[in-house]
């Protein structure tokens, strides 16, 4: 059972030598499977509603400093998408300003190929979740450094693919 709620505060946030708040995100993915349950190549991506707005992104938040990197990007996804999954390895690390502050942040992404999708999560009620296409979640994301993130998984996923042929 998954813990039903959301860690909150700063006190125990983790910052840069530059005194930039470190993030962390997660791009949740499937491949999509038919009616009758049969996985296909197309991949599917899970974008989330900001807190305080309709804006979609991936999950994100703050990295804590009694956590890996890999354990925050698994709680982010927990806390604001409800799934949970295999976290892999990371993407990239952004370096951005925040809209709303106006500050340096320094964000890391990772893809997390999920295993569950939970009925109940902690943000169910603050947030909306939505699986979508790879080019929808490029329309819509928010921010530049999630859709250079996401260009990054397609190119890896791709690439394993055609290994595997």
């Amino acid at each position: 059972m998954a813990c039903l709620m959301s860690r909150t505060g700063r006190e125990m946030q983790r910052y840069n030598s530059s005194g930039g708040r470190q993030v962390v995100g997660c791009i949740p993915y499937r491949y999509k499977e038919d009616n009758d349950g049969n996985v296909s190549n197309e991949l599917e991506v899970l974008v989330v509603s900001s807190q305080k707005g309709q804006a979609l992104m991936f999950p994100k938040g703050g990295w804590e400093l009694d956590e890996s990197v890999e354990e925050a990007a698994s709680r982010e996804s927990l806390e604001e998408a409800g799934v949970t999954g295999i976290v892999q390895h990371e993407l990239g690390q952004w370096s951005f300003i925040s809209k709303r502050l106006g500050t340096y942040y320094e964000g890391h992404m990772f893809p997390l190929l999920v295993k569950e999708q939970l009925d109940l999560w902690p943000e169910k009620d603050l947030r909306r979740r939505i699986w979508m296409s790879i080019n929808e979640a490029r329309e819509v994301c928010q921010h530049w450094w999630m859709k250079e993130a996401l260009d990054i998984l397609v190119e890896r996923l791709t690439l394993q693919k055609n290994r595997n042929i």
